[in-house]
């Protein structure tokens, strides 16, 4: 399998920058939002932008996750560690590493809805654009169009580092 790599830690960092720009400008009139990190690399985007925006706004972030099976969503109970009393009334944004097929973010957010949010936002570092469910991005570090038979693996370490990187296995 060759690995190409698309983006390096310092693009990694810029596009994360901008991200948490975006959203804050979205959700300025927000007193508070829930940044809700889907287990795995979704929660160390979640802590990447959590940090970022802490630095750069002032909006009361939460930072929750949620754990689902994303093979299967169904075969397992989706966990989150956020109450139904946190998350309603309050802007919700479910924050993955890819967006692949839509399963898995659409399994997350039918859970969240369930909660009464004041509105549901999802955000990805890399978006392959090759939905199979109606969800998108509405915030998004890459969009990339790649062929099916193609895997982009993420590879954040557990603090910024210069090792992060983002690859297309071909």
């Amino acid at each position: 399998m060759k690995n190409n790599k698309i983006l390096d830690s310092d693009q990694i960092e810029r596009k994360f920058q901008r991200m948490a720009r975006q959203l804050l400008e979205a959700h300025h009139s927000e007193s508070e939002i829930i940044l809700m990190g889907i287990e795995g690399q979704g929660q160390e985007v979640a802590i990447r932008l959590h940090t970022i925006l802490a630095k750069i706004g002032n909006l009361k972030i939460h930072l929750r996750n949620i754990k689902l099976d994303k093979e299967n969503p169904l075969s397992k109970e989706i966990v989150c560690n956020a109450s139904k009393e946190e998350i309603q009334s309050k802007v919700v944004v479910i924050v993955d590493d890819v967006l692949n097929s839509g399963k898995t973010l659409i399994y997350a957010v039918k859970h969240i809805l369930d909660s009464g949010p004041k509105g549901v936002y999802t955000t990805v570092l890399v978006d392959r654009i090759h939905r199979s469910f109606p969800v998108r991005a509405d915030y998004c570090g890459l969009s990339l169009s790649t062929h099916l038979n193609e895997h982009i693996s993420v590879k954040l370490s557990k603090s910024t580092s210069k090792s992060d990187a983002v690859f297309l296995e071909l």
